[in-house]
């Protein structure tokens, strides 16, 4: 069942400007280093030049940075070639990635963070995501110099952040210069970024080719390293079951829903966040509405088109909701569902992590009357699919 009707879509809805005083970011100090401080030099002109340098003044500084960096981590780089290249190209992937999908907000980093407690599994954590062209030869000297410039919470939410947690490989992607719909955070005030990448639908070649050999070659450096199965994340991830599956053969998904109603503004304040943080401009999110609504409609268009061609045993599927109020109960249930091994090796981590996390709160939000009627006509199969009742 299609989360998008294209012969019922409404008009655009208004964007609310208002709101954006309103939100609240925890500190994000000028020194902390951005998604774009791990690129390599090439890759950072070539971000700049397809937005011909539209940077604003008070971000010429960071752009510079960035660029100073940039020259560092193309030295590192060559640098890794020179000591793992043959080893890189050698690898073998014998235990395909476990990617952990669904829509931004949604709780794939909740259920990333209870899955990574498994001592079998391993993750990319931020430090790889950031530089994964050079981590190999840097990882034991270059965080040791830099933990500190790290906020101790992620500006979008209550998280906590840290060179070692477990990161969202699509910052790697980022970082690497591949095709992905986050290069819009960096120029949040152009066209949306490589859209097409939500769904994998017309894709450029070249641009499908590149994205392939470095998710390929992320993939194959942390393998490498930590010789154990990988649990992945990145949201985008949930409409390229296609390419994953065709990269990673046996590969197995673990897809995640939350009531839209909470989904909806939480991802907004997401995007907002991070442009504010993150971009070489000042955003205005002329259209920020109109992107959450139609990049959801993408993403779950890929979804579904593509879910029926994974075998029963390699996906699976769960409910925010259900996660929060039966966390052991649920982990125990997925891995009776999928070949993930034994669920007592995880059962011990687990709640000793969860214990951790009582005070955690989530943040609230409030959801306008016309955006919520949207959300009942736009997301209307994802909604009936998986048991959200929204009133139109």
């Amino acid at each position: 069942m299609n989360s998008t009707n294209e012969s019922t879509r409404s008009a655009p809805v208004p964007n609310h400007a208002p709101r954006r005083k309103q939100d609240k970011f925890h500190p994000y100090p000028f020194w902390s280093p951005r998604f774009w401080h791990g690129m390599r030099l090439g890759d950072a002109l070539r971000l700049f030049a397809r937005h011909r340098f539209r940077i604003h003044p008070l971000r010429i500084p960071m752009a510079f940075f960035v660029l100073g960096c940039g020259l560092l981590h193309t030295l590192l780089h060559w640098l890794e070639q020179i000591f793992y290249g043959k080893q890189i190209a050698s690898v073998r992937i014998e235990h395909p990635p476990i990617f952990i999908i669904g829509h931004w907000r949604s709780g794939t980093t909740h259920l990333h963070e209870l899955l990574v407690r498994d001592p079998n599994f391993a993750f990319a954590t931020t430090y790889e995501c950031f530089v994964p062209h050079h981590f190999l030869v840097s990882r034991r000297v270059l965080p040791k110099l830099i933990w500190f410039l790290l906020p101790a919470k992620r500006p979008m939410d209550n998280m906590s952040a840290g060179f070692d947690h477990p990161q969202e490989d699509e910052f790697a992607l980022v970082t690497m210069g591949a095709p992905t719909p986050y290069l819009r955070i960096a120029f949040p005030n152009e066209a949306e970024s490589y859209v097409e990448f939500l769904d994998m639908r017309d894709t450029r070649p070249d641009d499908l080719a590149r994205f392939k050999r470095d998710l390929l070659g992320f993939v194959k450096r942390l393998t490498l390293l930590k010789r154990k199965r990988l649990i992945l994340k990145s949201p985008p991830h949930t409409g390229r079951l296609r390419v994953l599956s065709e990269l990673f053969p046996g590969a197995i998904f673990i897809h995640i829903a939350r009531d839209p109603r909470a989904i909806f503004p939480s991802t907004q304040r997401l995007w907002r966040a991070l442009d504010e943080v993150q971009g070489f401009q000042i955003p205005r999110h002329e259209h920020l509405d109109e992107f959450v609504l139609s990049a959801f409609e993408r993403m779950y268009r890929g979804f579904e088109e593509q879910r029926r061609e994974i075998p029963a045993d390699r996906i699976y599927e769960l409910r925010y909701e259900d996660l929060v109020r039966d966390p052991i109960g649920e982990i125990r249930k997925l891995y009776q569902a999928l070949p993930l091994g034994d669920f007592e090796a995880l059962r011990g981590p687990l709640e000793e992590y969860l214990a951790g996390q009582k005070d955690y709160q989530t943040n609230v939000h409030e959801l306008p009357e016309e955006i919520r009627a949207a959300i009942g006509q736009r997301w209307t199969g994802y909604c009936q699919r998986y048991g959200y009742q929204i009133e139109n």
